[in-house]
């Protein structure tokens, strides 16, 4: 069975988008190197340097389902119901879009993050589950569902925004040693949850 692990591009300070939900130069490092990562989407590749590539080829070949908020998949519009990833994707809301059946036929409405996971864990078979909203990646620790938080660190301050993690339901939470993997614009850490 695979794990479900969080990841989100994060500002030196914290922030996975500015107050207005832009990204800035959060995803440079998408765009900043001499290696091709195609995406699930036929019009689009990413740009990124060796260890990049080695993260997001982990990440896209072992992912079986990703988890995501309204609010993220609102701005995306649902990424067309084909996320670059090429995944199914599992949205926490508390009230589907209309005729989200009939647009989105890939994709999964639910109520709560427990089902979320639940669900997408089903999806994903043997494969890992990837949380990509923070709210619905907060929930999930606080619920205990995470094995592993993910983080690829940016070097730019934002000095606000949207953060990548909040106040714990539950008091702290410790993480084993980081597994980090630095590359260029982003350097890439792991921190496996301690149970």
């Amino acid at each position: 069975m695979g794990k479900v692990f969080t990841h989100m591009t994060m500002s030196l300070d914290g922030f996975v988008a500015d107050p207005d939900d832009g990204i800035g130069e959060l995803f440079e490092w998408y765009e900043g190197g001499e290696v091709s990562v195609p995406s699930a989407t036929s019009d689009r590749s990413l740009q990124v340097d060796e260890a990049g590539a080695q993260v997001l080829h982990e990440w896209i070949d072992n992912t079986g389902a990703l988890v995501a908020g309204r609010h993220l998949f609102d701005m995306t519009d649902g990424w067309g119901d084909k996320h670059p990833m090429g995944v199914p994707v599992v949205v926490v809301t508390h009230h589907a879009p209309e005729n989200a059946a009939e647009r989105w036929p890939n994709t999964t409405f639910v109520g709560d993050v427990t089902t979320a996971i639940t669900e997408a864990k089903r999806i994903a078979g043997d494969k890992n589950v990837t949380i990509a909203s923070t709210t619905i990646i907060q929930q999930a620790l606080d619920l205990g569902l995470v094995d592993e938080v993910c983080v690829s660190l940016v070097p730019v301050l934002f000095g606000e925004g949207v953060s990548y993690f909040g106040e714990l339901a539950n008091g702290h939470l410790l993480l084993d040693d980081p597994v980090v993997v630095p590359g260029r614009r982003a350097t890439h850490l792991s921190y496996r949850v301690r149970r």
